[in-house]
């Protein structure tokens, strides 16, 4: 009886751990058994890799081999064990000496000809593994762009099943990845283009210093998708910490650029209101993958005609709004992918919009119906509300002085003001505003009783909620953080509040 033991990652979400692939190579009719809930994708593996490994020139075992994929009870997803298959198998037989498998997580799908495809997912599983320790990676060469953005951990690459097998006994060297060059981000839209409606402009100024969410109400044409559209340009470059869990969700899809493959800018969603659910929080069979919403994760995710999107679209969102998380229950198990977004959301205030308020045709039931699709608990997590005029004049800006701000200027008082709020909460671990618990702001925080005298009185009239008053108060501190002030004063709060009352219904 021999045995041989490689290894493999399981990818639950962008989580992952590292799995013992042992083959046991013992007496009995010649077969292949394999344990440990592998999928159906995986159960397929066994004539993949037989087919790989007589195509590359080995001889597969005349013995019956049993494969166990350890920690037994953890869900196996897809064809990424392959390769670790293949290569415990002949090291079990003695074709192949397997000292190199020791402290070595081996990724990639087999052709029957034996070339190493690429797998999805390459980036988070390199994470995990170095998390648990392990130091070296054999990805195929078509992953390795993907893979030298993990530090800390010598990743090599393999096109070809008898390449590694060529490594594992020391006669070839299996190539490393280039350096990872850092293009220029792409040009971002300019806040300069939009003509007029200073308040939504000043509106998206707070929103991107706090990391608030925003809703935008007015009618057809008056730039309420060209002002969304321009809020990322106003963000900071993603830190490394973050471009790495964002490209991770991005690896899992495969859509990683080539030649630019670390997202560092904060990334943009804007689905149609026709999505589905799943499609929009994450879902599918087995082990669910990641939705819009994840995909917007450190980003913005724009929801243009909101009203549309239907109910269940949009109370889905709630919790997540909360969290910054998603947690999607299936029979294999629950997964978790990170959503914390800024979400953006515009609408037209009735079902007819015409470019003037005096033109509507739609009764006053019809516009609380139609505006009445946003209910009020999503609405209560929005922390900016803008009502958006049509425009009576396109602007020439003859004088310098009437030029619209370019979004260089704009984003230049915004990262002055993430760096007031981050100074601020860095012993906590925040870095916006809008992640400070309530409890905090109203306890460690506080403000004097005189400066949240109004807040009070809305509290005690019923205008707001208690929610509502914790989202005031973030609001309150990122305006202070913008006019390079310590602490809200009572007006500060006051703005935050209006910003907060305006409604579209």
């Amino acid at each position: 009886m021999a045995l041989a033991r490689s290894w493999s990652v399981a990818l639950l979400g962008i989580d992952g751990r590292v799995v013992e692939v042992e083959a046991d190579i013992g007496a009995g009719m010649p077969g292949m058994k394999l344990v440990g809930l592998p999928d159906s994708g995986l159960k397929e593996a066994k004539d993949r890799v037989r087919a790989a490994v007589r195509n590359s020139g080995q001889k597969w075992p005349e013995q019956h081999v049993t494969l166990g994929l350890s920690p037994a009870n953890l869900p196996k997803l897809g064809s990424g064990y392959d390769v670790s298959i293949a290569a415990a198998v002949l090291a079990a037989s003695g074709a192949v000496a397997g000292g190199k498998l020791l402290g070595t997580v081996l990724l990639g799908e087999l052709a029957l000809d034996g070339r190493i495809r690429p797998v999805p997912g390459v980036l988070p599983a390199l994470l995990a593994a170095r998390k648990e320790g392990v130091r070296r990676a054999v990805v195929p060469i078509d992953s390795l762009f993907e893979a030298a953005l993990v530090h800390d951990m010598e990743v090599l690459g393999a096109a070809r099943l008898r390449d590694l097998l060529a490594w594992m006994d020391d006669v070839e060297n299996l190539p490393t990845p280039e350096p990872v060059t850092e293009e220029e981000p792409p040009p971002v839209a300019d806040l300069a283009d939009v003509v007029g409606q200073p308040e939504a402009r000043w509106a998206l100024e707070v929103a991107a210093a706090g990391g608030h969410h925003l809703l935008l109400v007015g009618p057809p044409g008056v730039g309420k998708t060209m002002l969304a559209r321009r809020l990322p340009g106003l963000l900071p470059e993603l830190s490394r910490e973050e471009s790495l869990e964002v490209t991770a969700v991005h690896s899992i899809e495969g859509k990683l650029s080539r030649s630019s493959p670390l997202i560092r800018i904060p990334p943009f969603a804007d689905p149609h209101h026709s999505i589905s659910v799943a499609a929009l929080i994450g879902g599918g069979a087995d082990i669910a993958k990641p939705g819009m919403i994840s995909r917007a994760h450190r980003g913005v995710l724009f929801l243009d005609e909101v009203c549309e999107f239907g109910s269940q679209r949009l109370e889905s969102l709630r919790t997540v709004l909360e969290d910054g998380e998603v947690r999607i229950a299936r029979r294999r198990g629950v997964v978790c992918y990170p959503a914390r977004f800024q979400l953006v959301l515009a609408t037209n205030p009735c079902p007819c919009a015409p470019p003037r308020e005096a033109d509507c045709s739609c009764s006053p039931s019809a516009r609380r119906r139609y505006f009445g699709r946003l209910s009020g608990p999503l609405l209560d997590r929005i922390d900016l509300r803008v009502q958006l005029r049509p425009l009576t004049a396109m602007q020439t800006h003859a004088h310098e002085f009437d030029k619209p701000e370019p979004t260089a200027q704009v984003r230049a008082r915004v990262i002055r003001a993430r760096e007031r709020a981050a100074k601020r909460w860095a012993e906590h671990g925040w870095h916006t505003n809008a992640e400070v618990p309530g409890p905090v702001l109203r306890r460690e925080f506080a403000l004097p009783r005189e400066t949240t005298a109004l807040l009070d009185r809305g509290l005690d009239r019923g205008l707001i909620t208690a929610r509502g008053v914790d989202r005031c108060l973030r609001v309150a501190w990122t305006l202070s953080d913008l006019a390079e002030v310590d602490r809200p004063d009572a007006d500060l709060v006051a703005t935050a509040m209006e910003f907060r009352d305006r409604r579209a219904a």
